[in-house]
């Protein structure tokens, strides 16, 4: 009776699947047949009957368009522990603010923050669990946390005797490999690993690199299965159909990331209080210089004390940048940065990260001690991008060795 009991609940596992399948068909058919890992459910779903599962996710880990936990604690996976990364589970908090533990409000399931009193789990954490799962959408960046996460993840895996399984998912800038690899001496919290600034690989790529490089802890290996992106390949474009983080809520400022998110480690505004980071930038010093404006004000969930707060910045905008001109170019976007700084009516203060807590400084967020002289001294951006080999070229022959996609 027992196992005629088993056979049904199969059964109905396998036919909602099929339902799930069709409703994400059409977010499918508009990438292009691209499958993520999660997409693929026959593949692991057989492999996660009676386990007890842990799963890293938040409101980027779906299948066709509804939540991974949701759709495998309805399929009877036994989730019983879910982790969380900067800006928590259901993506409801603010970036940098530390997210506590709680009960996930619609499944019941216990949430690990990984983002407030600690950022690895403990032993105590993983005591029950058989699996652990990670599906975070990546952007394809050095200073995009999440490989960090991931690394720390193995770490723990390793260090409890746990297997990692990956569900990968298509990085929407895996064309582009481009920037200094990070000297180690600039190591962050924003660069851990020696990565360009843009990496060109997809997460589980990543992991076969830290793997692969000794990267982890005490250069352990952690035990990998991993779900692979279906029908991809790194040239291919790819729409992501959730924003990956709040301050990342556009497909215009996913693109433009690589080459905007330098100004981070500047005193310029870069979109931080308006409805469309990442693709504005200005102070209120460039007045009568540039004619665009705009003002950042507090937004909850997003920047809650934005830097020049309520004060009209001028500056550039972006949102209706071609960013097929970065995909034709194969490069970060250097002309931005400079002729800011060019124009700046207050030099001194351009690259000076003290002036804003939120800034960080441009060393720790290039990875390189070059940069703020070269943009200083007015170098050719030829001379610039010349100081980034032989690390550059060395990196993309070494990564060739991890990749799962052409």
């Amino acid at each position: 009776m027992n196992f005629a009991f088993k056979n049904l609940c199969f059964i109905f596992c396998l036919l909602t699947i099929t339902f799930i399948k069709a409703d994400a068909q059409a977010g499918w058919e508009k990438e292009g047949e691209i499958l993520t890992g999660a997409d693929q459910t026959e593949e692991y779903l057989p492999y996660l009957q009676g386990k007890k599962v842990a799963i890293m996710a938040n409101p980027t880990s779906i299948i066709g368009q509804k939540h991974l936990v949701d759709s495998l604690q309805s399929l009877g996976v036994d989730i019983i522990k879910v982790f969380g990364p900067e800006h928590g589970f259901r993506g409801n908090v603010g970036a940098g603010v530390h997210v506590k533990d709680e009960i996930d409000s619609k499944t019941g399931i216990p949430i690990v923050s990984l983002y407030g009193a600690k950022r690895k789990p403990s032993k105590e954490d993983l005591k029950e669990v058989d699996l652990l799962i990670y599906d975070l959408q990546d952007v394809g960046c050095r200073f995009y946390t999440n490989i960090n996460v991931l690394a720390r993840l193995m770490e723990a895996c390793e260090e409890n005797d746990l297997e990692l399984l990956i569900l990968d998912r298509p990085n929407p800038n895996g064309y582009l490999i481009d920037g200094p690899v990070l000297d180690m001496k600039y190591k962050s919290g924003i660069g851990q690993f020696p990565l360009p600034m843009s990496h060109g690989l997809t997460v589980a790529e990543f992991a076969l690199m830290a793997n692969g490089e000794g990267w982890l802890k005490n250069k352990v290996q952690c035990k990998l299965k991993i779900i692979p992106v279906a029908n991809y390949s790194h040239d291919m474009s790819y729409t992501l159909p959730v924003s990956p983080s709040p301050n990342l809520n556009t497909q215009q400022a996913v693109l433009l990331y690589p080459s905007t998110c330098m100004f981070e480690g500047t005193y310029i505004n870069h979109g931080r209080g308006t409805y469309f980071p990442f693709t504005v930038f200005g102070s209120p010093a460039y007045k009568g210089i540039y004619s665009f404006s705009f003002t950042p004000k507090s937004i909850k969930g997003m920047s809650l004390a934005p830097l020049f707060m309520d004060q009209k910045c001028f500056g550039l905008d972006l949102r209706d940048y071609d960013t097929d001109l970065l995909r034709k170019t194969g490069q970060i976007n250097l002309k931005w940065i400079m002729e800011l700084y060019k124009n700046s009516p207050e030099k001194e203060k351009f690259f000076d990260g003290s002036l804003s807590n939120q800034m960080n400084n441009i060393e720790i967020q290039i990875g390189s001690g070059l940069f703020r002289q070269q943009i200083i001294d007015g170098v050719p951006e030829s001379e610039i991008r010349a100081s980034w080999e032989p690390g550059l070229s060395n990196y993309k022959s070494m990564r060739k060795q991890y990749l799962l996609y052409p």
